[in-house]
């Protein structure tokens, strides 16, 4: 007995130096409005245990914002901010076993911001969890049978424009992404337009890093605004789509129709989808809104309609595959547009992407115009003119994405594309001038008749390896792309001057250009990534590529006597060929941590120039080297301040050398 009341009191004597040697630490911070620029005071600030959300320690804020959490053991917990008038702020920390903890400055964003004129139904309808934002999508009203764009629409912060582009916090979102999967070719109107609100669960918005940085760890500062669509659990599996039908009759055009058929299918990982189009509306392609989203990829002219409900097309700018482009800014477009997306995922481990679309397109216009220009009070001259114009045109592209993870350090990724366009065009054009009295200036006719074939083919083969430890990498790319364009056109004109209404000179042109134009590019690339410390990261890089070009182009004039064009004009014709090689080696010094982003590095390459002018039987060397300075800045404190210079060199003379044979 007297034995045990010993080991007891010895206890109670050491308890206070037991409780001591726990090493427990304290958090601390600030909280603030990030828009009023204000201290919030009552906050509750929430440390929840990682592995089982399990609340360890909490306190409020103090009337200037300030908060101190006493007691809290080493580790990693979930951090959340809440407020009755503010979002949640939730983001993952790491409390590491040093006395104190600051966690500096915890920005929120006011309810009353956020939501305005929004009811909420349940839930809390946004949180904050580190860079992203998370909607709800239960607290946001919309019509029966929505679409996402119209739950989209609702969502502060976030703008969908009559066309159809998405913007998240003022920047254009590039992806859409259905439980973070690409769905439809990654297409960011697929997904929008066709996925029903109600089967969405949550909205999820941040910026995606690139590729590279993903894989790597390093933050090269590239990033896409990206919105990642989470489904209830019950709305996994189903079929969704929508069939439009309108027609209507006239006299004069001709019968107006346009119809819309598009379905597509969830299973787990499998989405399936697929559309069928046809109209004479002028709907080149899918709708305006739907902004060709159904399985095009790279498709750069997009139709609209502005507010006086005049059409007018929109060039995002060169196509990958220079797809040969035609004005049809009027007129009406017959068209028949197909495609069909499958996607699948496959234990986690193999993906694969299949999206063919089929798009043909007949385009007809008649237009005429009076112009008068004045030279003064007593003289002007009246331009009157008519065009007729007939374009017929399809394209086939194919995609094909196949990607391996072999194993936990190791993928495989394989991206084949395969892109066949023609055209046909004429043109006839024809008008006359004249002047005071009605007196003839000049006349003038002219004839375009084109033909346009053109093949691309692509294939792009990335291998990554992740080695044991953390951040050291090795990826692999490899590139081939091949471009082939034959053209055979036609032109002719007639052009009369008059004198004093007297015909005075006739000037007549009949041509056939004949043109072939092909490119060969052959590429690779190999980076190494090696963690120097936490923050500081180095990245070595060597580039290699090969392009073999060849430019024939052919002039004849028309020669009555033969009824052939068969003179050639030298003047005009050309054929060259081409080789360009470069070797371009790289560094570059990266750090990092929560509140500065840092990029430092530079380049340099040797570019071999080599042409054959066949034409004139002469050839062209040169070596250029090219040097490159990279400079890259993030701040992130109470604002972000991002500074990018990037300085390219490239002498025009020495040290380049040039020699001709």
């Amino acid at each position: 007995m007297l034995q045990r009341t010993l080991i007891v009191f010895t206890i109670l004597l050491l308890a206070p130096f037991i409780k001591v040697s726990a090493q427990k630490v304290n958090v601390n911070g600030f909280i603030r409005d990030t828009i009023e620029k204000k201290s919030i005071a009552n906050a509750v600030i929430i440390l929840l245990t990682e592995k089982d959300s399990l609340i360890h320690r909490f306190t409020r804020s103090d009337k200037d914002g300030s908060f101190n959490i006493q007691n809290v053991n080493p580790g990693s917990y979930i951090l959340l901010t809440t407020h009755p008038y503010y979002a949640d702020f939730v983001d993952n920390i790491t409390i590491k076993n040093t006395y104190s903890n600051n966690l500096g400055t915890l920005p929120i964003t006011s309810k009353s911001k956020l939501l305005q004129e929004v009811i909420v139904r349940s839930g809390s309808p946004i949180k904050i969890k580190g860079d992203t934002t998370i909607y709800t999508a239960d607290s946001f009203k919309v019509s029966a049978n929505a679409n996402v764009e119209e739950l989209l629409k609702k969502l502060p912060g976030i703008q969908v424009d009559k066309n159809g582009e998405i913007k998240a916090m003022g920047e254009k979102v590039e992806k859409v992404l259905v439980d973070g999967e690409e769905f439809f070719g990654d297409d960011p109107g697929m997904a929008v337009k066709n996925l029903r609100a109600d089967a969405v669960k949550e909205v999820q918005v941040f910026d995606k890093k690139s590729e590279q940085a993903e894989f790597t760890g390093i933050d090269d500062g590239n990033t896409q605004k990206t919105i990642n669509l989470k489904l209830k659990e019950d709305k996994k599996k189903g079929y969704f789509g929508k069939i439009d039908l309108a027609g209507g009759l006239n006299k004069n055009p001709d019968n107006r129709f346009n119809n819309n058929l598009m379905l597509s299918s969830f299973k787990g990982k499998r989405k399936l989808a697929a559309f069928l189009l046809n109209g004479n509306t002028g709907q080149d392609g899918l709708n305006w809104q739907d902004e060709q989203k159904y399985g095009g990829e790279n498709d750069n002219i997009n139709m609209g309609m502005d507010d006086d409900g005049g059409f007018m097309f929109i060039n995002r700018g060169g196509s990958s595959d220079e797809e040969p482009y035609v004005n049809t800014e009027n007129g009406f477009i017959k068209n028949t547009n197909a495609g069909l997306s499958y996607s699948n995922k496959w234990n986690d481990k193999t993906t694969l992407n299949l999206s063919p679309k089929y798009s043909s397109q007949i385009y007809e216009n008649n237009e005429s115009k009076y112009t008068r220009t004045t030279i003064n009070k007593d003289s002007a001259f009246d331009l009157n003119s008519n065009s007729s114009t007939y374009i017929n045109r399809y394209n086939l592209k194919n995609s094909a994405i196949y990607d391996v993870k072999i194993d936990s350090n190791n993928s495989v990724k394989l991206t084949f594309r395969a892109n066949l366009y023609h055209t046909e065009s004429n043109d006839l054009d024809s008008s006359v001038t004249t002047g005071g009295n009605n007196v003839l200036k000049n006349r003038s006719n002219k004839i375009f008749e084109g033909i346009s074939d053109k093949q691309a083919y692509s294939t792009n083969l990335i291998f990554k390896h992740k080695f044991k430890k953390s951040r050291r990498t090795l990826s692999i790319t490899a590139d081939w792309r091949l471009m082939n364009t034959e053209s055979d056109n036609i032109i002719k004109s007639q052009n009369w001057a008059y004198e004093n209404g007297l015909l005075d000179s006739v000037v007549n042109l009949n041509r056939n250009s004949i043109n072939s134009k092909k490119s060969n590019t052959l590429s690779g690339k190999a980076v190494y990534t090696e963690p120097l410390s936490k923050k500081y990261s180095l990245e070595l890089g060597y580039e290699f590529s090969r392009n073999n070009g060849k430019n024939d182009q052919a002039i004849y004039n028309y020669t009555p006597f033969s009824e052939k064009y068969d003179e050639v004009i030298d003047s005009l014709t050309n054929n060259f060929q081409q080789t360009i090689t470069i070797n371009r080696p790289s560094v570059r010094i990266s750090f990092s941590d929560k509140k500065v982003k840092f990029n430092f590095g530079s380049g340099f390459g040797i570019t071999h120039f080599n042409l054959d002018d066949i034409t004139l039987g002469k050839n062209y060397k040169r070596i250029t080297p090219t040097f490159s300075l990279l400079l890259h800045l993030l701040i992130l404190i109470k604002a972000t301040i991002r500074c990018d210079l990037i300085i390219v060199a490239a002498p025009r003379s020495q040290p380049s050398i040039n020699y001709s044979l």
